[in-house]
């Protein structure tokens, strides 16, 4: 029987930089929680190789696409000989700073740990995951979670009640951001390129105490420094969005898209219809409460 899988996406209401490590990778401090729009994936075992199918037409199906690659590596770690088969259905943004490939790369070895039996255990399904990339650790249990070090150490948080009252409005605006070049060009902006720790301590503590207000004023992301000083259409996006009722707007990880909270549901969908007549209905948006559970990863 195929397994099906959900891969959510993810938005950083914090991403703070503290500078490039002797490796290459940048040392930082983020907070993600998931969001429920998602990638739909079936994975099921083959005589042989790694068949990929996407809905995406653009992406590749080679071992370019972090899925194919995922597969390999899991394959390749276990020594298990059979092929395996995998469809997705791509609903999240590319290039987005929402983590739609980081998580389908997750949710992939998840989905092949399961079908195999549970050969890998979780520390070893956290290795293989932070193996692909920074982001994957975060999708193999996708809750509230602080990520340090290049972005793969991972302490949850448990829920914030302070956010699952909102509703959160997503934007994409129709092109991609590519990470690799968003932390180059980091390298131009001194001050956002060097943080100061402590961010996240006092985002989370602001959080947990339920201070709203508060809280959306610490919303920081580095990253935003030469993302908006190249795409000036995202810092009037975020204006738009606080000047028609945003608690908050900000850009996702290495963006393009950005997010902004509400307060309600008929705000934000008001919002959403406004967005889209003053910058044009080719913008990807979506609504959705920012209250996430594990059952929404069930079909």
């Amino acid at each position: 029987m195929p397994i099906q899988l959900r891969a959510p996406c993810k938005i950083n209401l914090l991403l703070n930089i503290l500078g490039r490590r002797p490796d290459g990778f940048h040392q930082l401090e983020t907070i993600m929680c998931p969001v429920p729009v998602f990638d739909e994936l079936e994975i099921a075992a083959a005589p042989e190789g790694i068949s990929f199918l996407c809905s995406d037409d653009t992406l590749p199906t080679d071992s370019s696409n972090l899925v194919v690659r995922a597969a390999e590596a899991f394959l390749q770690r276990t020594h298990i000989r059979s092929g395996v088969r995998i469809r997705l259905q791509k609903n999240i943004p590319v290039a987005a700073g929402l983590g739609g490939g980081s998580s389908d790369a997750a949710q992939t070895i998840v989905g092949l740990n399961r079908l195999f039996g549970e050969p890998f255990d979780a520390a070893a399904l956290h290795e293989l995951a932070a193996s692909l990339g920074s982001d994957v650790p975060f999708f193999l249990n996708p809750a509230p979670a602080l990520a340090t070090g290049r972005g793969e150490q991972i302490k949850h948080l448990g829920q914030f009640e302070v956010l699952e009252q909102l509703w959160l409005f997503l934007v994409y605006p129709g092109f991609g951001v590519s990470t690799r070049w968003a932390y180059q060009a980091l390298q131009r902006f001194p001050t956002a390129l060097n943080g100061t720790p402590g961010r996240a301590e006092r985002m989370v503590s602001l959080l947990q105490q339920g201070d709203l207000h508060a809280a959306m004023s610490e919303l920081y992301n580095a990253l935003e420094s030469p993302v908006l000083a190249k795409f000036p259409i995202l810092q009037l996006y975020q204006e738009f969005l606080r000047e028609t009722g945003a608690v908050a707007a900000m850009m996702s990880g290495s963006g393009s898209s950005t997010f902004a909270f509400f307060l309600d549901q008929n705000t934000a969908a008001r919002v959403q219809t406004s967005f889209l007549e003053r910058f044009g209905s080719s913008c990807w948006t979506r609504v959705v409460p920012v209250r996430f559970t594990p059952e929404d990863l069930k079909n």
